[in-house]
């Protein structure tokens, strides 16, 4: 008979404890970031996403008015201090409606958070520079420059930084023949040698 006793008290329950905390719902990533940009600026955020390896990463897709407003918030405001403009670069996409985006990516020394901010652009628009906010951005947005041919409005000094001046072309975007017939060849100018 004690044995029966044991078996039952064995039997497991599948109904949850009552102690047990229900599991939370889980809120979007960068969720309070967006709240800060939001209460001073409503709708600046256009998208928000992260990646799945990397859920504590959020990114926001701003417009193109608002990135200077943005980024000195998200830099002043005691929430969130990302005074570090660790990157800069854009993607070219020829296909899409906007074909290029600028990406941005923030660090906050104080609160050891990462955010990255995109932009998305059409072809020949002008992209208000940042150098302002972070000075960093003054040689990021000259390579883009370079390499995309985006032009950034209010640039202190916005000229090629690795291509010659006369290189006329734009060896990062997708549609940049690498060989064959248009294949863009730098010839290097000849220079007259000392003594010749």
């Amino acid at each position: 008979m004690p044995d029966e006793v044991e078996e039952n008290s064995e039997q497991t329950n599948d109904a949850p404890d009552a102690d047990e905390p229900a599991e939370a719902v889980k809120t979007p990533p960068g969720e309070d970031l967006k709240e800060v940009v939001e209460s001073a600026f409503p709708g600046a955020v256009l998208e928000q996403s992260a990646y799945q390896d990397d859920e504590d990463e959020a990114t926001f897709v701003v417009g193109l008015d608002s990135i200077v407003d943005v980024s000195t918030h998200l830099r002043d405001h005691g929430d969130t201090l990302f005074k570090l403009l660790t990157d800069l670069t854009a993607v070219h996409y020829p296909e899409a409606e906007n074909p290029f985006e600028v990406l941005y990516q923030l660090y906050s020394i104080e609160h050891n958070r990462r955010l990255r901010l995109k932009v998305r652009i059409k072809e020949g628009q002008a992209m208000p520079t940042v150098s302002s906010v972070w000075s960093s951005a003054d040689w990021m947005e000259r390579e883009i420059y370079d390499l995309f041919g985006i032009e950034f409005e209010g640039h202190p000094d916005l000229r090629r930084i690795l291509l010659p001046d006369n290189w006329g072309s734009h060896p990062m975007r997708k549609d940049y023949p690498l060989e064959g017939r248009g294949e863009r060849i730098y010839t290097k100018p000849k220079r007259k040698e000392i003594g010749d």
